[in-house]
Parts: C-alpha cells; structure tokens; sequence
C-alpha cells in the first residue's frame, strides 16, 4: 500500500476516533500540533477530515525544508484549505481556548531526547483543560519500550494504528487501535 495512502488512512482514522469520543457534537475548537515527519502528516489528513464539522487550527512547528513527500503534499492541502487556520509561531497561541488538542509530532519515529522548543510546547499543550488525543504514539514516549523522555504529552486517548505498540502497554486503556489498511504481521 502506498505511504501516501496509509497517511490518508490514519488521518481520517484519528479524526473519526475523535470524532467518536466527542459523541457526534460539533463546532468545537480543535488544534492540531504537527512537525515535519510522517506523524505531522497524518495531523494533517486529521485537521482536514475534522474541519468538516469543527473549527480546526493547525500549530506548524516543523521545518518546511524536512519535510516527508507525502507530509509535505497534505500540508499543502490544509494551507489552501480556507477552513483551516495554520500557524507556525507558538507564541501567540491560547491553547487555554481549544476543546481538543491533538499531538501529531513525533511518532514510532522518535529517538533521542526532544528539542528544548517542543519540551515547551508540550508543557503548554498539557497544561491545557482540552481533551488532549495523541497520533499513534504520545510525543516523548518511546514506542518500543514505553520510556519516557523528561516531558511527554499527557493524553486522554491515543489513535494508534494497526497494532497495539509495546510502549502503550502500559497505556491500553487509554489506546484504540485504528486498520489503516497495512499487511498483517507474519
């Protein structure tokens, strides 16, 4: 299956488990953090599902020139989407008005410690009242063996996909696995 397709996938898998949590309601006021990888991407398709029925602000904290083909192509779909808001400049976000906030920073791809920059943003991000739902793995955990950095998004429930990662064990209560369409582990 086409990466760019998985993408797609779990974006709209992330949004409808978002989407299901809310209980059907709507026009609620949605920030989706994202950065240039692949986890960024699936932020991505999940702002543009999910601004079908909310007010979706995208935080932009990557750098443009790093971009994944496939993350870079749904960026550009949300910055000519006029139902959504992007932004790249933190500082002048109020996470304290969003409803939900969503990480979609660092996936299974995250190794070493975090940027002092997003240590900071994650403070922000979990200092906030929002429902807080983390994109396949929470920014800060590490995915094989559920470490944990010195800062980690704290999230009320993680979107992950096709299986359940060693490192949210410890989390499953707080996991819905997500198909986005991937060949079975052999």
């Amino acid at each position: 299956i086409p990466r760019a397709a998985l993408m797609e996938n779990a974006g709209k898998a992330a949004a409808g488990a978002i989407s299901e949590r809310l209980g059907g309601a709507k026009n609620k006021n949605i920030l989706v953090v994202c950065y240039h990888g692949n986890n960024g991407g699936d932020g991505f398709v999940a702002a543009r599902h999910l601004c079908e029925k909310h007010e979706v602000d995208v935080l932009f904290i990557g750098d443009e020139n790093k971009f994944k083909p496939e993350a870079k192509a749904n960026y550009e779909k949300i910055s000519h989407n006029d139902r959504i808001q992007l932004f790249e400049n933190p500082d002048i976000i109020d996470f304290e008005r969003y409803e939900v906030i969503v990480d979609a920073i660092f996936g299974t791809g995250i190794t070493g410690n975090l940027p002092e920059s997003i240590k900071a943003i994650i403070e922000q991000m979990n200092d906030s009242k929002a429902l807080k739902v983390a994109v396949d793995i929470p920014t800060g955990l590490n995915p094989d063996t559920g470490a944990l950095s010195e800062k980690v998004f704290d999230a009320d429930l993680i979107v992950t996909f096709h299986d359940m990662k060693p490192g949210l064990e410890k989390f499953k209560e707080l996991v819905v696995v997500k198909d986005i369409g991937m060949a079975p582990k052999q």
